[in-house]
Parts: C-alpha cells; sequence; structure tokens
C-alpha cells in the first residue's frame, strides 16, 4: 500500500494537487508501500512521476486559460447546490452567468473590436473546465455564448456582429439556439420551419406548419431567452434554398411571448435543470429582411437569391461546420468529468478498507484488490488517452477557426475528427462515472459525492450536438469516400499507409503490417509474444490493421450499389444495402476513433524527457491499447490476427500492467490538477482515511489492553 500524508492543506488546494509525503527509504512503511500484497514488487530504482511537470503538461496549449477558468469554477457562488427545487437551480444559474461576464470568462472567442480576444481554442478550453462547477452553468453559458451567440458570430456579417453581439456578450439579451425540432433532431436538412421572403415588405415570414416542427429541447427557452437564432427552410420566389439561420426576437423585456411566438416548458428532465428547456412555435412571424445570417446565403430586396457557394449540399454542411465547437468542448468536458470522476474513486479506493484477507487485525484498502485495480485503472488509461486525443482536436479547431488552415479540407478534417471523439469521449464519461459510483458503493451513492449528479447531468451528452451514432456515421461515410477516391485499386500495403496517416499524419512502413500481425498471433512463445505487444509498433500494427480491414470490407460489401446507380430502383437498393452495413460502419468508425486516441497518446509520450514520468505513463498507454485489443479480441481472433494463446498473452500483460501502475495511481490523479474546490466530495477530501486511522488505533490499543474479548472461532481450536 503506498502510504500517503497531505501536508500545507492551503497550498495544496491553490495548486489544485496533493502534497506527497513519501516514506524514508529502508523504513519498514517503505518496504509494505512496494512490496505489499497486490502491488508489484519495486525495482532497485522504481520510476517516480514528476506530477508537477505532468498536471503542467496536461493543461495543454491553453493552459492560462484553463487555470483561469478553475480559478473561477472553484469561487463557491459558481458550485452547485445540491437538492435545489429545478426553480431554485434555475435561477441560480442563471444569475451565475453574469458572474461569469463580471469575470470576463466569456468573450475569448468574440471579435477584439467588440471586446473580445479572438482566441477559439481558449475559449473551448476554459469553458469546458466549467463542467467541474456545475454542468448546468456550463452547458447554460454553451447555450448563450457558444451557440446563439456563436451563431450570431459565424453565420453573420459585420452588420449582425455590431447590431447584435454586444447585447449577447453582455447578457442584455439571453438567447436561445433554435435548430432542433421534435420530429427532426438529427436530420436537420429536413426541418419543418419555414421562413417565406415577402418581397413587398422586405421580411421573412417563419412559420411552423405542423406540431412536430416546433423547436425543441432548446436551453433559455422556456424562461430566460429574450431572443432566438431560428433555423428554417428559406423560400423566396417560389424555390426553397434550404436551411439558414435567422434572428428572432421572442420575448418582450418582461417576460411575455410577441406576437406569433409561443412555447412551453419542456419540464424535469433527467438532468442539467439548472437550464430552462423549452419549446418554441412560430405564426407567420415577421422579421426584417436583415435578421437573415447570411455569411453563406443572401437575400436582396426583390427576393433574388445568391451564395458564394452553388451547392445547396456544400453550403449545408459548410453552415453547420461552423458550429461544431460544441462537439468539441463537449469532447473535452466529458473528459474532464471523468477525471473527476476518478479522482473520487480512486482517492477513496485508497483509503477505504474492508475485509482481512491477508491480515488477522488489519483489513485490505480497496485500491489493492486485484478486481479494484481492474474496474479502474482501464479507465483512468482511456482517460489520459481521451485527453491527448482532445488536445489535438482543440488545436487542430483553433488552427481553422483562428483561419491559419481554414481551408474546405481542413474544416472536413475537423469535422471528422469532432465526430469521431466526441462519441467516445461522452460515452467513456458516462462509464467512469457509474464505475466510479460503484467503486465507491453506498458512499458513491449519496449526493454529497457528486458522482450521481454528475452522471444523470453527463447522461444528455452522448445526444447533444449530434446523437454519438449518428456522428460515427458521418465518420464512416467520411473514410468510405476517401477510401473509394484513393484506394479502390491500391494493394493492401497502401491502404495500411493510409489508415495511419489518417490517424496522425504519419507514414509507417506499411509493408508486411499483416505479416507483423499474424506474425503476433502464430508464431513464438507467450513470452515473447508479450515483449511484441509491448512495442508501439505492434500495438498500432493491430489497431491500424482493424480499421483498414474493416474500411476494406464494407467498401467491397457497398460496391454493387455504386455499380447499379443507374438502374431503375436503384436508389431503394443502395439504401437497403447501406443499412445491411450500418453496423459494420459504426464499428469501423469508433475502431478508427480509438486509433486516433492510441496515436495521440503515443504522441504525447515522445514529447516526454523525465525518464519515471515517461516510463509510467508508456505502461499507461500499453494498459490503453491492449485494452483495446483486448476489448475487440473476438475481432482479432475471428480474422486471425491473433491465437488464443496470444489473446491469453495479452490478458496476462494486462494484470500485470494494473498491479504495476497501482503505486502510481493516486500520483496520476493529481496530476490531473483539480484542487478540493473542484472535487468537492467528502469522501475524496482524507475524511475516510481519518476513520480508517481511528478504527485501527481503537482496535489496536483494545488488543494491547487485554480486555479485547476473544473470537468465538478461537475457542474451539
Amino acid at each position: 500500500m503506498v502510504t500517503t500524508a497531505v501536508t500545507d492543506t492551503t497550498a495544496a488546494a491553490k495548486a489544485g494537487l496533493r502534497k506527497v509525503e513519501l516514506p524514508a527509504k529502508g523504513s519498514k512503511n517503505a518496504a509494505n508501500a512496494k512490496g505489499s500484497k497486490n502491488v508489484a514488487p519495486a525495482t532497485s530504482v522504481a520510476p517516480r512521476i514528476d506530477i508537477d511537470w505532468l498536471s503542467r503538461y496536461l493543461l495543454g496549449t491553453w493552459s492560462e486559460a484553463r487555470l483561469e477558468s478553475r480559478r473561477v469554477a472553484g469561487r463557491p457562488e459558481l458550485q452547485r447546490i445540491e437538492g435545489q427545487t429545478r426553480a431554485e437551480h434555475r435561477t441560480t444559474v442563471f444569475g451565475q452567468l453574469h458572474v461569469l461576464v463580471g469575470e470576463g470568462a466569456v468573450n475569448k472567442a468574440f471579435p477584439k473590436h467588440l471586446g473580445g480576444e479572438d482566441d477559439h481554442g481558449g475559449n473551448i478550453a476554459g469553458f469546458e473546465e466549467l463542467v467541474t462547477a456545475d454542468p448546468s452553468l456550463q452547458i447554460k453559458s454553451g447555450v448563450q455564448w457558444g451557440l446563439f451567440g456563436a451563431a450570431v458570430l459565424h453565420l453573420g456579417t459585420a452588420y449582425h456582429h455590431e447590431t447584435f453581439l454586444p447585447a449577447i456578450m453582455s447578457l442584455e439579451v439571453p438567447g436561445a439556439f433554435a435548430m432542433t425540432e421534435t420530429g427532426h433532431g438529427s436530420d436537420v436538412a429536413a426541418i419543418g420551419t419555414t421562413a417565406t421572403y415577402d418581397a413587398a415588405t422586405e421580411e421573412f415570414v417563419l412559420n411552423t406548419p405542423f406540431r412536430g416542427a416546433w423547436k425543441d429541447y432548446l436551453g433559455n427557452a422556456a424562461v430566460d431567452g429574450t431572443a432566438a437564432v431560428v433555423f428554417a427552410q428559406l423560400i423566396t420566389a417560389g424555390v426553397n434554398h434550404g436551411v439558414h439561420a435567422f434572428y428572432v426576437p421572442i420575448r418582450s423585456v418582461d417576460g411575455t411571448f410577441l406576437d406569433g411566438v409561443g412555447g412551453e416548458d419542456d419540464g424535469l428532465k433527467g438532468g442539467l435543470n439548472g437550464i430552462d428547456n423549452g419549446r418554441l412555435h412560430f405564426d407567420h412571424v415577421r422579421v426584417p429582411r436583415l435578421n437573415l445570417l447570411n455569411r453563406y446565403g443572401d437575400v436582396a430586396a426583390d427576393g433574388t437569391y445568391t451564395s458564394s457557394i452553388t451547392s445547396p449540399g456544400r453550403r449545408f454542411f459548410t453552415m453547420l461546420g461552423t458550429l461544431v465547437q460544441g462537439r468539441v468542448s463537449l469532447d473535452g468536458a466529458s473528459t474532464a468529468a471523468a477525471k473527476i470522476a476518478l479522482i473520487i474513486a480512486i482517492t477513496y479506493g485508497s483509503q477505504r478498507r474492508q475485509f482481512t484477507a491477508g491480515s488477522d487485525t488489519d483489513e485490505e484498502v480497496l485500491l489493492d484488490y486485484q478486481k479494484h485495480q481492474s474496474r479502474l485503472f482501464p479507465l483512468l488509461a482511456t482517460t489520459y488517452a481521451a485527453s491527448f486525443a482532445h488536445e489535438v482536436l482543440l488545436t487542430k479547431f483553433d488552427s481553422v477557426f483562428s483561419g491559419a488552415h481554414d481551408t474546405d479540407v481542413d474544416r472536413q478534417d475537423l469535422e471528422t475528427l469532432a465526430a469521431a471523439l466526441k462519441p467516445l469521449s461522452t460515452w467513456h464519461g458516462l462509464d467512469t462515472l457509474q464505475e466510479a459510483r460503484e467503486a465507491c458503493g453506498g458512499a458513491g451513492f449519496l449526493a454529497e459525492n457528486r458522482l450521481t449528479s454528475l452522471r444523470a447531468d453527463l447522461d444528455v451528452y452522448a445526444t447533444f450536438e449530434g446523437d454519438n451514432h449518428v456522428l460515427l456515421q458521418l465518420v464512416a461515410k467520411r473514410l468510405l469516400t476517401d477510401y473509394s477516391r484513393k484506394f479502390a485499386k491500391a494493394d493492401v500495403g497502401v491502404l495500411a499507409r493510409y489508415a495511419v496517416e489518417q490517424a496522425a499524419d504519419r507514414a509507417v512502413n506499411g509493408a508486411g503490417l499483416r505479416r507483423l500481425a499474424q506474425n503476433v498471433s502464430d508464431r513464438g512463445s507467450v513470452a515473447r509474444s508479450v515483449g511484441q505487444l509491448r512495442s508501439a509498433r505492434s500495438q498500432r500494427a493491430l489497431l491500424t490493421d482493424r480499421v483498414e480491414t474493416m474500411v476494406a470490407e464494407i467498401a467491397g460489401n457497398l460496391r454493387p450499389a455504386a455499380a447499379g446507380s443507374k438502374k431503375p430502383g436503384a436508389k431503394k437498393k443502395a439504401a437497403d444495402l447501406f443499412n445491411q452495413n450500418q453496423n459494420a460502419m459504426i464499428d469501423a468508425a469508433q475502431a478508427h476513433g480509438e486509433l486516433l486516441q492510441w496515436e495521440a497518446f503515443t504522441d504525447a509520450l515522445a514529447k516526454i524527457d523525465d525518464p519515471g514520468t515517461k516510463t509510467v505513463l508508456t505502461w499507461v498507454r500499453d494498459l490503453f491499447g491492449l485494452g483495446l485489443i483486448q476489448k475487440h479480441a473476438a475481432w482479432y481472433l475471428i480474422n486471425g490476427r491473433l491465437s488464443p494463446s496470444r489473446a491469453k498473452a495479452v490478458e496476462a500483460y494486462i494484470q500485470r500492467l494494473t498491479l504495476r501502475l497501482r503505486p502510481h495511481a493516486l500520483d496520476l490523479v493529481d496530476a490531473f490538477g483539480y484542487g478540493p474546490e473542484h472535487v468537492r466530495a467528502p469522501i475524496a477530501s482524507g475524511a475516510e482515511a481519518a476513520r480508517q486511522t481511528e478504527a485501527r488505533d481503537y482496535y489496536r490499543d483494545l488488543r494491547a489492553s487485554g480486555d479485547a474479548p476473544v473470537d468465538e472461532k478461537a475457542q474451539k481450536k
């Protein structure tokens, strides 16, 4: 067991790190720390993590923005109050938005001439950290400035920026982002709301012609919003030019709906009840022609439509692509929530004792049990992978939105990357919160320890900004499109190189990729295969091989649809064929996302100089990579990439890695850099350690006094 002691609590809280006092070398405690049951024996020089350095490294490029946001999120008045009613929670969160305005925490992405900073990456980095205060605060602020305000910024032009943005930035005008409809969520192109141009009055007439066209699930719509960016089918001169966005006032300052606007409260939700989600509908509501956010499509006074993008499909996806920041931020926020959950569960597990398995007197620390390690450590490894992958995504996002690299290809790459990573991280966040809750037993179920409320709040992240399965389907389509364009006649070696380049812009020697995988599966001793599995080359080969094989197989399955595209009934046959391969497409996209995470982790390792930190994080990366291989063992076995004996070697080595990481578990979560003001879970505060110490002291003193009762079992001997 690792012996730790908290010292200088105030300083530790300010730094956001736990200060660790290690046992003296050669002491009895040091021996216990290195050689306790279920902990890997130490070598002569055991590697140690440089926690301070790693904590700074994990902050990434926008470290100052993250630290500033963590300072703000640490303010007590911004933190969730458990047990509030829905109305109280909503009032609290709306008041907290004004605190963010006062802190200047909302202006980073807006133009400098309006008081912003034009810092898109820093804006997202800071926004993500608000999840530690209250996910409702994070999402409501995201609605106001990341959706409503960002739509005006990115879809509007100078007139809209000057006219609308100042009041949005100051919260003078709270607003809603009215895209989703009751009848159409992910399929935005098919929404039913219309905006028909009336040339006689130079106005657009917005209308929701049926109940399914009501705008739904909108933050700020039920109570607080006084305006909305409304997405509708733009119709002029009898032609539908597809979905466009309009700035539409919806309420007067006294909170009553304007003429023609109606709506209702969505009511109690499964989580995020600090946000006033609601529905809106429009009965021939008129807005000025200039309220069309016309960056990508405009209507002249006489009703003539013009656009710099001639293709309606490309125009639609370009407009939606400007709003990709929602997916980027959910990826980061979910990873942050997973970090909080692991801090709580691993800290508690290192202090909570249960069962006298290896001693007649002392109970075992939960984290010393193999099952506890196997439940939490793979999640810890995935969280590190997700964190490094998010830094890649955020850097790509900033390069596009800053204009540094803003071509059509760059935007498509960004959208694909976000669509690949957001599903993995949001699902991982939920899985981690649930496992952490269970690992903490009844204490984890108490609201004061936050795991249950965080789990409820993050539930909807899996369908926010695009249902996860739909997003992965988009990724699969991109992979298949690129495959058909570049590799329809390519050999396996070329395709293997391409799959790796997709992951990290890095070409590796693809020749013999399958042969390397087969060598791992079919030849050599178990010890040799374990040695191979430890290498980055072998892990990359296995992970990459799976992606490229799945994509190639799906492409082959779909080829008949392309071959017969001009025949009668071809569209229906193609749709049926696509549907038959939908599950496989989603699996391939998920495999691609996992490879992206592994590559990001491996790239991050290359930038670490400290030997101890690099060694331990390499173990963490191996646990993540081999965990993926174990997770998909059935595929590797069925496709001949691993033999049963090699699959067992993977499992055995994963167990060795979890043992090896046991002494470093607390250091790894401490490096996340969150202080007690962010964690706010009594079971992770040291209170459990104090209770356990009190109990052990009591029983020790009782035994020493000679007054301890005799166990019934002892009398029968």
